[in-house]
């Protein structure tokens, strides 16, 4: 019975730190079979999906930046990737159910080749 029972501190060790993280998000196959013209606001729920994801956090704010960069070709021609920083913070508001909130924003790149994931 007692091997089987797990530490609850273990588990939620990177949870409380404040992070940052840079990471390249591919959106083509994310995006495969989406009608045309839902693919631009398709493609921002899929960002912000990917880093509830990443960084464990519920609440997630995307950047002016990163949104404009996602759209500048239109509704239907979206990016096939995009290189973002996903910032785990603490949050400010008292009120809020959330300790942190993930802050998701663009990293303009000349070219995706040889990038992996960096802590920042």
């Amino acid at each position: 019975q007692t091997k089987n029972v797990k530490k609850a501190t273990g588990a939620k060790r990177g949870l409380d730190k404040v992070v940052t993280r840079e990471c390249t998000i591919k959106l083509t196959g994310r995006l495969h079979r989406v009608p045309r013209l839902k693919r631009a606001p398709r493609a921002i729920k899929e960002v912000r999906k990917f880093a509830q994801k990443e960084m464990k956090t519920e609440d997630v704010r995307i950047d002016t930046r990163l949104n404009k960069f996602l759209w500048h070709n239109g509704i239907r021609a979206v990016p096939n990737r995009v290189r973002v920083r996903l910032s785990r913070r603490r949050n400010k508001d008292e009120d809020s159910v959330h300790q942190f909130y993930t802050y998701v924003s663009f990293v303009p790149v000349s070219t995706f080749k040889g990038l992996s994931t960096e802590n920042v």
